[in-house]
């Protein structure tokens, strides 16, 4: 199979079927096998039954459906589990994202041999409250990563299938994917200028001003996951090492300055307990190393979601 179109949504009845005809006129005409994965992420209205109807108009449209809403990365996650073509190209399911745009997503993955290829919306029908973070937000995110991207968050990519089999998006992870395809290996990361539509219908179910908090902690995570995620003893025990040695040392100086003058006083100066703390955070970081080495070995159960109806 040529594509994978995947589509996370909730509550997106109206804009669905306009959206898979507007797919399949254009997959049609360029000539391309496809299906059309769509993750209901616990919609209240009509979506799983418009879903249900579409399914019935066209062969290659899937359904997903989960119990209840964990969230837009969760919704990618369990997409990408369920693709079969060699390039998968993610969108929303709001017509901001025109469909018009995957012949050339297509083709800079097969000719141009990019691993992953993100949109840029670089004329966007957003309002400044939004327009201005997410500009600050994209900043911070090619400084902390090295990744020269404008627009990490735009929902429409492009990916080779074996991208998205071999990363984990998880909690509020989808506005990193780039990030975490950088960590998994896969390099060869492109851009190309979409365009952005008003949307429609309705209004967004995915985002609120807490992605402006959550953002750069989950940067944070992302970037430590990535260097030291299989190997968290290496961080925190060399840190522990460094701090237990550095307490020692004090110690060792002050119990040496102790003996020879015998009238110097050890309780009462800073540096003691300054020695004391260290060698106890240092003892807790070798520890807390350890502890993350067992829970990583023993973690399998992260990315698991009650689903309701596929189809």
């Amino acid at each position: 199979m040529d594509l994978s179109v995947v589509i996370p949504l909730k509550n997106e009845a109206e804009s669905l079927p306009e959206l898979a005809t507007w797919i399949q006129r254009v997959c049609e005409t360029n000539r391309l096998t496809y299906e059309i994965v769509m993750v209901d992420d616990g919609s209240t209205d009509d979506s799983w039954k418009v879903i249900e109807g579409l399914k019935n108009a066209n062969p290659a449209v899937r359904g997903i459906r989960f119990r209840r809403n964990y969230g837009k990365s969760a919704a990618l996650h369990t997409g990408f589990q369920a693709t079969e073509g060699e390039v998968v190209i993610t969108m929303d399911a709001d017509l901001q994202d025109s469909p018009d745009e995957i012949p050339e997503l297509v083709r800079m993955i097969r000719e141009e041999r990019y691993d992953l290829v993100s949109g840029w919306k670089k004329k966007r029908h957003d309002p400044l409250s939004k327009t201005i973070p997410t500009k600050l937000f994209n900043a911070v995110t090619r400084w902390m990563s090295g990744i020269r991207l404008h627009d990490f968050n735009c929902g429409l990519k492009a990916y080779r299938g074996d991208v998205v089999k071999a990363i984990e998006v998880y909690g509020e992870m989808h506005r990193y994917i780039p990030v975490i395809a950088k960590w998994a290996g896969f390099s060869r990361i492109g851009e190309k200028v979409v365009e952005h539509r008003a949307r429609k219908y309705g209004y967004t179910k995915f985002g609120g001003l807490e992605r402006f908090i959550n953002g750069p902690l989950d940067l944070m995570s992302i970037s430590f996951v990535g260097r030291f995620g299989k190997r968290p003893m290496h961080f925190f025990g060399t840190l522990g090492v460094l701090s237990f040695l550095i307490g020692f040392v004090i110690l060792v100086y002050l119990s040496i300055a102790k003996t020879v003058y015998k009238e110097y006083g050890i309780a009462d100066r800073p540096l003691f307990y300054f020695g004391i703390l260290a060698l106890i955070v240092g003892t807790q970081l070798f520890l807390t190393g350890f502890i993350a080495e067992m829970i990583n070995r023993n973690s399998a159960t992260r990315n698991t979601y009650l689903i309701e109806k596929e189809i």
